[in-house]
């Protein structure tokens, strides 16, 4: 069941890149960063609202807070520096190098979080890491 969930991500992540890149010229990229972090805020919480999610509030941890941010707050460094990258390189050189995070996250899960990789897995993201090689720097 997560894997429609997962291309779809793909495609809007292929389309963030491509509607991005058109919306920058011009623009100040943490301007940009700004009014994208601005829809998905509203987007997000509307979505949450609509479902009721928000009833979930008062049950959240201080440490599931902690994580949350912190993790938004990674979310808005890798957002700031992902449009500033694509305002100053093609978006053939700066997607590829972005999506190093899967063979990143795939390391930092197995160092931080325990996870096991097979060897499958490492040496997809060995592949992951060598495409990365070849399409930007080869």
């Amino acid at each position: 069941m997560w894997i429609p969930y997962a291309l779809l991500s793909a495609v809007f992540a292929a389309l963030t890149a491509i509607f991005a890149k058109i919306g920058i010229k011009g623009v100040n990229s943490d301007l940009a960063t700004a009014i994208r972090t601005a829809v998905i805020l509203v987007l997000a919480w509307g979505i949450a609202i609509a479902r009721g999610a928000t009833a979930g509030l008062p049950a959240l941890t201080q440490r599931t807070w902690l994580f949350l941010v912190l993790s938004g707050l990674a979310t808005g460094a890798s957002w700031l520096c992902y449009f500033r990258a694509l305002q100053l390189g093609p978006v053939t050189k700066v997607a590829p190098v972005d999506k190093l995070s899967v063979a990143l996250s795939l390391f930092l899960a197995v160092v931080f979080l325990g996870e096991s990789i097979s060897a499958r897995g490492a040496l997809g993201a060995g592949l992951i890491l060598a495409g990365t090689v070849v399409l930007v720097w080869a």
